[in-house]
């Protein structure tokens, strides 16, 4: 058809979702499969969002409130910082292509870690940027070759703490030491998407960084410790000279009403958080124990997911778990060929998968 397509979006390679549980059943024939592949809260969604949403649903003929006032209001007081450097967003996604987008111009550079969040990479690419990537050490963002690898052209700096894939996190010193490094007109993103599952004695809170120079801007999420994923509902917290950058790029009313009501009374469900890191410890717990029974090397992890290596390609393993009804994310994508990723369910969910990967895994390992 000879449609003009910039070469930087002709070139990019769309992000791998998780297969939804519908197409699984669709594809195999099969039923009552599981998902352990996108980070989930295995206990649902907060019973207090549920109920906000349900009172909410004769409303949905209005427009949502653009300004999250609330929402905003609300955050404010839960994490004692103003309003005015809170932007709300469709997903803390929004926040990172907002950020992108104000940020970063044709030939900039954004720097990041390998393997991290695929999201940044493919969104400096859409912007025309170029993502410069410094592999990990020890599976873990190696601050010091970051410093290096800064630039006159670096525009932005993302530290995904705890980081996904790999669920490893940096230290206070970590942060200190790093901020002296930084140029000071660079802001550093501290993506927190998993901070509530994080042990607070082993990291640090990017909120305790806000009136820094270098600026540091913290995003969160309520997907994944509140469980509200389907909704799609994020924040970042800055500096207010940087939210209003953002809000100037940003799309009026961004975040849907049932988003905003369902946060907010999350913010208020201590029991369902609490519960929620409960579960997912103890779950993690005989998850390691079973791998090591089964001789499957996993690593420590901060956050509510966590890696496990086999002794083949990585596909083979999601492929072979997909005909048993149980869905897990292959890492070839963040290149790591050899592992697959998984997110505690529930403990009957976990059984499930015990028994299939060691089925998988004797197959394999005879073939």
């Amino acid at each position: 058809m000879g449609l003009h397509v910039p070469e930087n979006i002709a070139q990019l390679k769309p992000y791998p979702p998780g297969k939804p549980i519908e197409e699984l059943e669709r594809e195999y024939g099969i039923s009552g499969s599981i998902k352990l592949a996108s980070n989930e809260n295995p206990l649902g969604p907060s019973p207090l969002a549920i109920a906000a949403i349900q009172s909410h649903l004769q409303n949905l003929h209005r427009y949502p409130d653009g300004s999250g006032f609330y929402l905003r209001k609300r955050l404010s007081t839960h994490l004692q910082v103003p309003e005015s450097a809170i932007v709300l967003g469709n997903g803390s996604n929004e926040i990172i292509d907002l950020l992108i987008r104000t940020f970063v111009r044709q030939g900039d550079e954004v720097l990041m870690a390998a393997p991290t969040f695929l999201v940044y990479h493919l969104m400096v690419r859409v912007a025309g940027g170029k993502p410069v990537e410094v592999p990990l050490k020890g599976f873990t963002h190696d601050l010091q070759a970051m410093t290096e690898a800064i630039t006159s052209r670096t525009r932005l700096i993302f530290l995904n703490n705890p980081n996904n894939p790999t669920g490893t996190v940096l230290s206070r010193q970590d942060m200190d030491e790093f901020l002296d490094r930084v140029p000071q007109d660079v802001p550093i993103v501290v993506d927190e998407a998993y901070f509530e599952f994080a042990n607070p004695e082993k990291t640090f809170s990017g909120l305790e960084y806000l009136d820094s120079t270098p600026p540091v801007i913290v995003l969160r999420t309520f997907s994944k410790a509140y469980g509200l994923a389907g909704l799609r509902i994020g924040y970042g917290v800055m500096i207010e000279e940087i939210a209003d950058y953002l809000n100037r790029v940003r799309q009026p009313f961004n975040v849907n009403t049932l988003a905003q009501v369902a946060a907010l009374a999350a913010l208020d469900d201590e029991d369902f958080l609490q519960r929620t890191r409960e579960v997912v410890r103890e779950e993690l717990r005989y998850l390691y124990q079973e791998m090591a029974r089964l001789q499957l090397p996993t690593f420590p992890t901060e956050t509510n997911f966590f890696l496990i290596q086999v002794d083949c390609d990585a596909r083979e393993v999601y492929q072979a778990l997909l005909k048993k009804g149980v869905i897990v994310r292959a890492m070839n994508s963040y290149g790591l060929a050899n592992f697959i990723r998984i997110s505690p369910g529930r403990h009957e969910e976990n059984l499930r998968f015990v028994a299939a990967i060691e089925e998988v895994m004797n197959s394999l390992r005879k073939g």
